[in-house]
């Protein structure tokens, strides 16, 4: 099975979960409103509960204080007659009063134990709902009763529901009304900012990378969509290098790839041993060159998906400077490579990554050497709390409309420049990246010795205490 087959094959076996319908406006507003709703009335109810046994015992000493002289009047109105007549008296002055009044044996009555003590003491005693009272006819087992007190436990007054109850139902139909006001007017925002979310989510599922979540009307989802646009960016971003530095490298290889099938055969086909040692180093530099091409890729392409987190420490500049360019003197040869620091203010210390920084000086370097005829300069400078490193050469120079381009990946300029010095167009490119990492810039320009100048600048402290 060739590639292209088994690609074709993996991917006809591929089928996509067919995409869920739009959110649900109802369901969420009656989800969110029965959550608050239920926990408002659970709370209340408890509540209710703990401030009812709360002043449950105040309010029973009040009721004793306010019915005790009432009781007290009846009682002396019932020993006025005889005890035969007390039926009748009763039923007399039950008319008399809204609540009921009856007199009944000790033994009938079960009170809390409580209760029953100061019944016994010659006190009033109040049942458990606090609205029947109790009082015992002096040194008689009979028990003087009087309620239920509240109309709505008395038979005589029930006409439908009872009072406390139709309150607190209008009570509670008022709540749930304003309650899913608000409820709806927190809900359909957030309903339409996760339809919105939901929708950029799928066009990003769908391909459609340059889809973004629009601005946030709750603020509770606004950090998440602006992870989302943020996540799509980076995915756009990375898909776009993945097809640039695929194409870049499949043009790149075209060229080394034909001169080593072209010597193959030439080798195949002579005998001749200087032309055989010719053609093994034509393969050698061309082998090497497709190793630097796919190491320079490499490269570029983990500085621009993972962008490490920067480990500043603080650098010496001029003795930094002047080591990275001894380490590329030798590929200088018979070029006048200097270096001039004398600008620098003495002991002058910077932030910098010692990883990374060398790649930006390194490239702007290698490429001075590719293209300069005789003089390269490097230079450094503060200015304005930034740090300026300077590299020129007096090459053919660059033109101005270029000088932006030339920091493109796998981008080359004439012939002249380039072709005939080898390269792939990425050095520049991340010396940029680098130089963005540490929150500066890498710009070109025409140089004082005639031909291009790089220029390095970053700040001189990153950190948060300066150095």
């Amino acid at each position: 099975m060739t590639g292209n087959s088994r690609l074709l094959a993996i991917l006809g076996t591929y089928k996509p979960a067919p995409w869920r319908g739009r959110y649900s406006l109802s369901r969420l507003f009656f989800n969110f409103y029965l959550l608050v709703m239920g926990s408002f009335v659970a709370i209340a109810l408890f509540a209710d509960f703990v401030i009812s046994n709360a002043v449950k015992g105040i309010t029973d000493d009040y009721t004793r204080k306010l019915m005790r002289g009432t009781v007290l009047l009846i009682e002396d109105e019932l020993f006025r007659k005889p005890r035969g007549e007390w039926g009748r008296t009763i039923e007399a002055l039950d008319r008399k009063f809204a609540y009921r009044l009856d007199i009944v044996d000790r033994w009938t009555l079960n009170l809390p134990p409580e209760e029953a003590e100061k019944l016994d003491g010659g006190e009033l005693a109040i049942d458990d709902e606090g609205d029947i009272i109790y009082h015992r006819l002096k040194q008689t087992p009979l028990i003087l009763v009087l309620g239920p007190i509240s109309p709505e436990r008395n038979p005589e007054y029930q006409r439908g529901l009872p009072l406390d109850l139709r309150i607190s139902l209008l009570t509670w139909s008022l709540i749930g009304v304003c309650l899913a006001i608000v409820v709806w007017l927190w809900v359909h925002p957030v309903w339409r900012d996760l339809e919105a979310m939901r929708q950029t989510a799928r066009s990003l599922g769908e391909g459609l990378f340059e889809a973004r979540a629009p601005e946030m009307r709750s603020s509770a989802l606004g950090p998440l969509a602006e992870t989302l646009n943020g996540m799509a960016e980076r995915i756009q971003r990375l898909i776009a290098m993945q097809k640039e530095l695929s194409n870049a490298i499949s043009h790149e290889l075209r060229t080394p790839i034909a001169r080593l099938r072209f010597a193959l055969e030439m080798l195949a086909e002579t005998e001749d041993r200087l032309e055989r040692e010719r053609l093994s180093q034509l393969t050698e530099a061309d082998l090497d060159e497709l190793d630097g091409l796919i190491d320079a890729s490499l490269t570029y392409a983990r500085f621009e998906r993972e962008q490490p987190e920067l480990q500043l420490s603080s650098v010496e500049l001029a003795p930094w400077l002047e080591e990275q360019v001894e380490a590329s003197r030798l590929l200088a040869r018979k070029l006048d490579l200097r270096v001039d620091t004398s600008t620098l203010p003495l002991r002058l210390y910077v932030e910098l990554d010692r990883r990374t920084m060398p790649y930006a000086v390194a490239n702007m370097l290698r490429n001075a050497i590719k293209y300069t005829q005789t003089l390269i300069r490097v230079s450094a400078e503060l200015s304005g709390g930034r740090v300026r490193i300077h590299v020129d050469d007096d090459g053919i120079g660059i033109p101005a409309d270029e000088r932006e381009r030339v920091f493109s990946a796998f981008t080359r300029l004439d012939r002249s420049r380039d072709r005939a010095t080898g390269g792939y167009g990425l050095g520049l490119a991340i010396a940029r990246l680098v130089l963005e990492q540490h929150h500066g810039s890498a710009t070109a320009g025409e140089s004082p010795c005639g031909g291009a100048r790089f220029t390095l600048e970053w700040p001189l402290s990153q950190s948060v205490t300066e150095s």
